[in-house]
C-alpha cells in the first residue's frame, strides 16, 4: 500500500515539474546527438562509430580485411551496407522497446512514451 502511495506522490511531483523535465529531455537529446562512441572487433579489423542516439555514423574495414572485397568502391559499398543494416536493426529494436514499455505503462495507467522519447532516441 505504501509503495503505491510513494509512486503516486512521485508522479504528482513529476507532473508539477513538466517544464523542467521537458528542458532536461531536450538537453539530453542534444548531448546524445553530438556524442560519438566507437566499437572495434577483430583486433581493429572492423570499427563502428555511433552517435549517443544509437545511429551508425561510420563503419570502417581494415585494408587487410577489405582486400577480399576488391576495389575501393566495393569496400565503401560494403561499409555502407553494414552501417545501413545496423541502423535498421537498431531502429527496429527501439520500436520494439517502445511498444513493450508502452504496454507496461498502459497497464499501470501511465501515458505512452512519445515516438522519439522527446528526441532522446
Amino acid at each position: 500500500m505504501f509503495d503505491k502511495l510513494k509512486a503516486m506522490t512521485a508522479m504528482a511531483g513529476l507532473l508539477k515539474n513538466q517544464d523542467q523535465i521537458k528542458g532536461a529531455i531536450e538537453r539530453v537529446a542534444q548531448r546524445l546527438a553530438q556524442a560519438r562512441v566507437t566499437g572495434e572487433a577483430g583486433g581493429g579489423a572492423v570499427r563502428v562509430t555511433m552517435s549517443g542516439k544509437m545511429d551508425v555514423v561510420d563503419v570502417a574495414l581494415a585494408p587487410a580485411l577489405a582486400a577480399g572485397l576488391g576495389d575501393e568502391p566495393t569496400r565503401q559499398r560494403a561499409e555502407f551496407m553494414i552501417a545501413e543494416a545496423m541502423t535498421l536493426a537498431q531502429t527496429r529494436a527501439r520500436h520494439l522497446a517502445r511498444e513493450v514499455i508502452n504496454r507496461e505503462a498502459g497497464a499501470l495507467g501511465l501515458p505512452a512514451l512519445p515516438d522519439d522519447l522527446g528526441g532522446v532516441l
